[in-house]
Protein backbone atom coordinates (compact mmCIF):
# COMPACT_ATOMS: atom_id res chain seq x y z
CA UNK A 1 0.00 0.00 0.00
CA UNK A 2 1.38 3.51 -0.81
CA UNK A 3 0.32 6.53 0.60
CA UNK A 4 -2.51 7.45 -2.62
CA UNK A 5 -3.91 4.05 -1.42
CA UNK A 6 -3.91 4.70 2.45
CA UNK A 7 -5.62 8.32 1.53
CA UNK A 8 -8.08 6.54 -0.48
CA UNK A 9 -8.85 3.50 2.25
CA UNK A 10 -9.00 6.88 5.39
CA UNK A 11 -11.35 8.39 2.74
CA UNK A 12 -13.46 5.30 2.05
CA UNK A 13 -13.64 4.18 5.24
CA UNK A 14 -14.43 7.37 7.14
CA UNK A 15 -16.59 8.52 4.62
CA UNK A 16 -14.85 11.67 3.21
CA UNK A 17 -13.65 13.22 0.19
CA UNK A 18 -9.79 11.72 -0.61
CA UNK A 19 -9.03 15.73 -0.55
CA UNK A 20 -10.01 15.84 3.25
CA UNK A 21 -8.70 12.12 3.82
CA UNK A 22 -5.11 13.78 2.38
CA UNK A 23 -4.72 16.35 4.82
CA UNK A 24 -6.16 14.22 7.76
CA UNK A 25 -2.99 11.49 6.56
CA UNK A 26 -0.90 14.41 6.10
CA UNK A 27 -1.45 16.14 9.31
CA UNK A 28 -0.74 12.76 11.40
CA UNK A 29 2.51 12.01 9.22
CA UNK A 30 3.66 15.46 9.92
CA UNK A 31 2.46 14.96 13.63
CA UNK A 32 4.69 12.08 14.03
CA UNK A 33 7.82 13.74 12.41
CA UNK A 34 7.81 16.73 14.47
CA UNK A 35 6.93 15.22 18.00
CA UNK A 36 10.57 12.47 16.36
CA UNK A 37 12.12 16.08 15.21
CA UNK A 38 11.71 17.49 18.97
CA UNK A 39 13.36 13.95 20.71
CA UNK A 40 9.96 12.51 21.73
CA UNK A 41 8.70 8.39 21.26
CA UNK A 42 5.40 8.72 19.56
CA UNK A 43 3.36 5.86 21.16
CA UNK A 44 0.16 4.44 19.14
CA UNK A 45 -0.87 1.64 22.07
CA UNK A 46 -2.17 -1.31 20.05
CA UNK A 47 -0.43 -0.48 17.07
CA UNK A 48 3.14 0.56 17.54
CA UNK A 49 6.01 2.84 18.61
CA UNK A 50 7.86 5.49 16.65
CA UNK A 51 11.34 6.15 18.64
CA UNK A 52 14.49 8.23 17.73
CA UNK A 53 18.00 5.90 17.42
CA UNK A 54 20.84 7.61 18.01
CA UNK A 55 24.23 6.14 17.04
CA UNK A 56 27.73 7.31 18.20
CA UNK A 57 30.81 7.85 15.83
CA UNK A 58 32.90 5.06 15.04
CA UNK A 59 35.69 3.66 13.70
CA UNK A 60 35.66 0.81 10.97
CA UNK A 61 37.89 -0.67 8.16
CA UNK A 62 37.74 -0.33 4.77
CA UNK A 63 37.45 -4.40 3.66
CA UNK A 64 38.89 -3.72 0.45
CA UNK A 65 41.96 -1.92 1.68
CA UNK A 66 42.02 -2.40 5.57
CA UNK A 67 42.14 1.19 5.84
CA UNK A 68 40.45 2.69 8.89
CA UNK A 69 37.84 5.30 8.47
CA UNK A 70 35.40 7.50 10.78
CA UNK A 71 31.69 6.37 10.77
CA UNK A 72 30.11 9.66 11.88
CA UNK A 73 27.24 10.06 14.75
CA UNK A 74 24.08 9.44 12.45
CA UNK A 75 20.20 9.56 14.00
CA UNK A 76 17.65 7.32 12.84
CA UNK A 77 13.76 6.48 13.26
CA UNK A 78 12.72 3.07 14.51
CA UNK A 79 9.34 1.25 14.69
CA UNK A 80 8.62 -1.40 17.61
CA UNK A 81 4.90 -3.23 15.97
CA UNK A 82 2.39 -3.37 19.07
CA UNK A 83 1.04 -6.46 20.07
CA UNK A 84 -2.47 -5.63 18.23
CA UNK A 85 -0.71 -5.35 15.10
CA UNK A 86 1.89 -7.99 15.63
CA UNK A 87 -1.13 -10.29 16.40
CA UNK A 88 -3.15 -9.26 13.60
CA UNK A 89 -0.21 -9.57 10.95
CA UNK A 90 0.53 -12.77 12.36
CA UNK A 91 -3.00 -14.16 11.68
CA UNK A 92 -3.29 -13.02 8.64
CA UNK A 93 0.18 -15.21 7.83
CA UNK A 94 -1.06 -18.31 9.50
CA UNK A 95 -4.18 -17.93 7.77
CA UNK A 96 -2.23 -17.65 4.25
CA UNK A 97 0.08 -20.26 4.87
CA UNK A 98 -2.76 -22.90 5.66
CA UNK A 99 -2.37 -23.14 9.55
CA UNK A 100 -5.60 -23.17 11.62
CA UNK A 101 -5.27 -21.28 14.85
Amino acid sequence: MNKMELISAVAETVDLPRARAADLVDAVFGAIEQALRDGEDVRLVGFGSFARSERRAATGTNPRTGEALRIPSSVSVRFKAGKRLRDAVGERSRAGAGVSS
